[in-house]
């Protein structure tokens, strides 16, 4: 090959992938988007209801369910990836996850739910009621990376970089600001 015609190449191959990296960037930036607007009035009462942090459930949920789009969640509605436990007695979705049997992957059991909130809801009541993530709600809710680490150091995921995820989906998107949002469920009294 000429020496032009490796340059054009070299070159055109650097723009293609700018290009694809860049249309990744702008399509997740968009889910991402997509996902704060939906559920970030249910992050923020579930915030009050028991103290997690908005900006924690949105990072958990964004991660989680790959922005609501992986299959978990648009088939079982399940934003969090809780799996089904022993004590479980509602609706069950199996897909592959991290369980082997005689180092065979095998499908998880999953809980599935009616809607995206009773996910929310669940998640919430999971973590205030599960003996080993007691030590998060020690935390302030507007002290998102202390419950970042905490959520790590509690067992939450098995991803080394978990905390990292979570703390740059909150910076990135601002997440944190819904850590200061009013409490939805007080009414303002009328002034005559």
């Amino acid at each position: 090959m000429s020496r032009k015609l490796t340059q054009f190449v070299c070159s055109l191959t650097a723009v293609l992938c700018f290009l694809i990296h860049s249309s990744f960037s702008v399509e997740t930036d968009f889910d991402a988007m997509e996902y704060i607007n939906t559920y970030k009035d249910i992050a923020i009462a579930e915030m009050h209801r028991t103290g997690i942090p908005a900006s924690i459930k949105l990072a958990q949920g964004m991660h989680e369910s790959q922005y609501g789009k992986s299959r978990l969640a648009t088939e079982a509605r399940n934003h969090f990836g809780i799996k089904c436990k022993t004590y479980w007695t509602g609706q069950k979705f199996y897909h592959k996850d991290d369980d082997y049997y005689q180092g065979a992957l095998i499908n998880s059991c999953f809980r599935s739910y009616n809607n995206e909130f009773d996910s929310f809801v669940d998640h919430s009541n999971f973590l205030k009621h599960t003996k080993r993530y007691s030590s998060l709600f020690q935390n302030e809710k507007t002290d998102y990376k202390e419950w970042a680490y905490g959520l790590k150091k509690c067992g939450y995921a098995t991803d080394k970089s978990y905390t990292k995820k979570l703390l740059n989906k909150i910076e990135k998107y601002n997440l944190h600001q819904y850590d200061w949002s009013p409490n939805p469920f007080v009414q303002v009294p009328e002034h005559y």
